[in-house]
């Protein structure tokens, strides 16, 4: 008898020693980095633990759920419509992750809605909700230019509905914005008519430079042409004067010479003449000139230039 009840206690040490292996092993959690656990207290919310080995009373408190607080990404395919009626077409990315690690902000993550199915759900309408709405009030030709617009406008109506539900929006970026082969078409003309019209214009103001330049060039080759051509004409002028100036004191001086030995001063006269007659003769080259030598009309010739000599100054 004895021997069975010392039996009995022994059974039923060790399964009390069991019973609390079991407890003692329930009583540790262990959270990994970038997660937090949610622990209830009889399926009510109790604390948040975070990464690391936590311990957890048995029976009174179990782990719920692990909860990521890492970034998270979504992308989005869908279709607006212009206040032309043009249909525009939308793939974007979405980055968001949990607002922050308090317990107001966890207990909205994990139970605001049934399932994180039902969060994207909820988060993709509402961006495309967002996107439609604006894109509704803009024409088609100004949508490929207010991508960024369209992004700070949807960040901004889903800012506070996020922070509700425990989320923040990290980033949006809209990765390709495209319309319906038709519109795309119509674009592709415009542009191409818009390009040409530009080259046009271009082709215009080149042709109009070149001829401005060309003009500039001329106008100034005149100018200068005309410039060189007066000088040169000065020049001559001031050579001839000089000359005459040269003949009439040597003219003057041979004849005071003259006056002093006592000989007629028409054998200036006289020695002109012959001078003259010997340089046509030498610098005729072939050209005919009808000049007549004789005595008379040599002294007819003295007697005009005499004559000439004896006019009196014009004032």
């Amino acid at each position: 008898m004895t021997e069975l009840i010392g039996f009995l206690g022994l059974v039923g040490a060790s399964f009390v020693g069991f019973i609390i292996l079991i407890l003692m092993g329930g009583s540790f959690v262990t959270v990994q980095q970038g997660t937090v656990g949610i622990i209830t207290r009889f399926g009510k919310f109790g604390r948040i633990l975070r990464p690391g080995l936590n311990f957890k009373f048995p029976i009174v408190e179990s782990l719920a759920m692990r909860l990521s607080v890492q970034n998270r990404s979504a992308e989005l395919a869908f279709q607006a419509t212009t206040v032309d009626q043009a249909n525009v077409h939308f793939q974007a990315m979405l980055l968001y992750s949990v607002l922050n690690q308090e317990e107001d902000t966890i207990m909205n993550v994990a139970f605001k809605f049934v399932d994180d199915r039902s969060f994207m759900t909820a988060l993709v309408r509402s961006v495309e909700g967002s996107v439609r709405a604006y894109v509704a009030t803009k024409k088609q030709a100004e949508i490929l230019r207010l991508r960024r617009e369209i992004i700070e406008s949807v960040k901004e109506q889903l800012d506070n509905a996020l922070a509700d539900w425990g989320y923040h929006l990290i980033d949006l970026q809209m990765n390709d914005i495209t319309f319906d082969d038709e519109i795309l078409r119509s674009m592709a003309k415009v542009v191409a008519s818009s390009n040409l019209k530009a080259a046009a214009e271009n082709e215009g103001q080149a042709l109009l430079i070149t001829k401005t330049k060309q003009a500039e060039a001329e106008g100034n080759a005149i100018k200068i042409a005309a410039e060189a051509e007066r000088l040169a004409a000065q020049l001559r002028g001031q050579g001839i004067a000089l000359f005459r100036h040269e003949v009439a004191r040597g003219m003057t001086e041979a004849a005071q010479e003259m006056q002093k030995a006592n000989l007629d001063v028409s054998f200036i006269l006289f020695s002109m003449w012959t001078e003259s007659l010997k340089h046509f003769a030498e610098q005729g080259k072939g050209n005919v000139i009808f000049l007549d030598g004789s005595t008379d009309a040599m002294q007819d010739t003295m007697k005009r230039m005499m004559g000439l000599q004896a006019l009196p100054p014009k004032d």
